[in-house]
């Protein structure tokens, strides 16, 4: 099978002669062709470290940029770790790239030089250019923000900041009033790396949920609408018992949690675009598991024009918005129905085009599992791997789409593994580029 080459013909020859000094291991980049910037070149992988405690996956990040041809190879193998470019930031980075990876964008996470942007040129193996668009958005966003690309060049930080809760009288006769935190969204913009609109405001729980008990501690994953009106934030809902009190060893009050009587459905904070204004929350019945995710994207706006919505990294469910009202509809997708199972848990989902995505998930917490899903019909294929019983898909960010192919590295922690490179079309699965383990480590995601 052959991936279709984005180069022109006029590099033909150019091709020819590179192919001669082809190394089956990453080798010394002068021997690699200088890349050429039209259209995709190059799939980027990443993968993430320990921490000097060695906490797997806590202390880094490396990239490495594979041409289509080295992806597709099985004979290919790379060692991220020893030849891997490692991007800015003291944890796990939050990376983005354009849509045909010729850009990486980082927001470095916690640290010295937390909430601070920087953007790379994708050149090929370990080559990525810092182009020096440093943005420090630390004082708008936190040194530990959520941010995904929300659109094509366009970049969304959010955070949820001082969840604070309120209560009346003297112990030990405390009155709960409500847990609140304020959200800070920041607009950005990834061509020019500077901050387009910036707000700050309440979160807008109705008084009558927060005197229930309910509360918002982390909101992720924006991502704007077709119309590029309205902006779609997931958040986490959480609920405790403010009639069941207790106080922990320092003599501070602890209401219990209550998340199992939870009766709210999934919620979705709104605001508009490109105001950042007019904030309000949409709720569905359909499902009770929030959608504030953990690391990867996971809502998208479909062919179609709405957007689906999936309640990782702890549900089954993708959810749809519809274009025409901006509201939640009746439509639902069940995990669990389309594979004949009852306990998937996605974490990790990525719409293609025409109704056809991918999903990564586990099933009860447990290994790590690929399907392919089509949201018009409302089915499944599962897509066998060589590593489901020991796969972690905890801390992946992001899957790569390219023509007819879906490329997701598949690496149990601190082992081998390889990429494998599907068709989304056809559910032909190539497995490719052999990738080397380390311990502590794990690849995350593909660009």
């Amino acid at each position: 099978m052959n991936i279709k080459p984005t180069r022109a013909i006029i590099f033909t020859t150019l091709i020819a002669l590179s192919s001669l000094y082809a190394c089956k291991d990453d080798g010394p980049e002068d021997l690699k062709p200088e890349p050429i910037d039209e259209g995709r070149n190059y799939i980027t992988l990443t993968a993430s470290i320990p921490d000097a405690e060695g906490t797997p996956g806590n202390g880094g990040t490396l990239a490495y940029a594979l041409t289509l041809e080295e992806a597709i190879d099985p004979s290919y193998t790379l060692n991220i770790y020893q030849n891997g470019f490692g991007l800015r930031s003291a944890r796990t980075a939050r990376v983005q790239a354009s849509e045909e990876g010729t850009e990486l964008y980082n927001i470095q996470y916690t640290g010295e030089d937390g909430g601070v942007f920087n953007k790379y040129l994708v050149k090929g193996g370990k080559n990525f250019v810092d182009t020096g668009d440093e943005l420090d958005l630390s004082d708008l966003i936190g040194t530990s923000p959520r941010w995904v690309k929300a659109a094509e060049g366009i970049g969304i930080g959010v955070h949820l900041t001082g969840n604070t809760t309120v209560y009346e009288g003297v112990a030990p006769n405390l009155v709960y009033k409500y847990t609140r935190g304020k959200v800070r969204i920041a607009d950005i913009d990834l061509k020019d790396a500077r901050v387009v609109n910036s707000t700050e405001f309440d979160f807008p729980l109705p008084a009558e949920l927060e005197a229930e008990g309910y509360s918002v501690g982390r909101i992720d994953v924006p991502v704007l609408n077709q119309a590029k009106n309205k902006l779609f934030i997931g958040c986490n809902l959480s609920k405790v018992n403010p009639n069941q009190l207790s106080f922990d060893e320092s003599g501070n009050p602890v209401w219990a949690n209550d998340n199992a009587n939870r009766t709210v459905g999934t919620l979705t904070l709104v605001v508009d675009y490109p105001s950042l204004q007019n904030p309000k929350l949409i709720f569905s019945p359909l499902s009770k598991v929030n959608n504030h995710s953990y690391r990867t994207m996971t809502q998208y706006v479909g062919t179609d024009g709405h957007v689906y919505q999936a309640t990782a990294t702890s549900g089954q469910d993708i959810l749809r918005i519809n274009k025409n009202t901006n509201e939640y509809d009746d439509y639902h997708f069940s995990l669990d129905q389309a594979l004949g199972v009852s306990n998937a848990r996605i974490q990790a989902f990525r719409y293609i085009k025409d109704g056809k995505g991918v999903v990564l998930y586990n099933l009860g917490g447990n290994g790590g599992y690929i399907a392919m899903i089509d949201l018009d019909n409302k089915t499944a294929m599962p897509i066998a791997n060589d590593y489901e019983a020991t796969l972690n898909f905890g801390q992946y960010q992001n899957i790569a789409v390219h023509e007819d192919y879906v490329y997701i590295p598949l690496t149990p922690p601190g082992e081998n593994g390889r990429l494998y490179v599907i068709n989304w079309k056809t559910n032909e699965v190539i497995k490719g580029a052999a990738l080397t383990g380390n311990s502590g480590s794990f690849f995350i995601g593909t660009y």
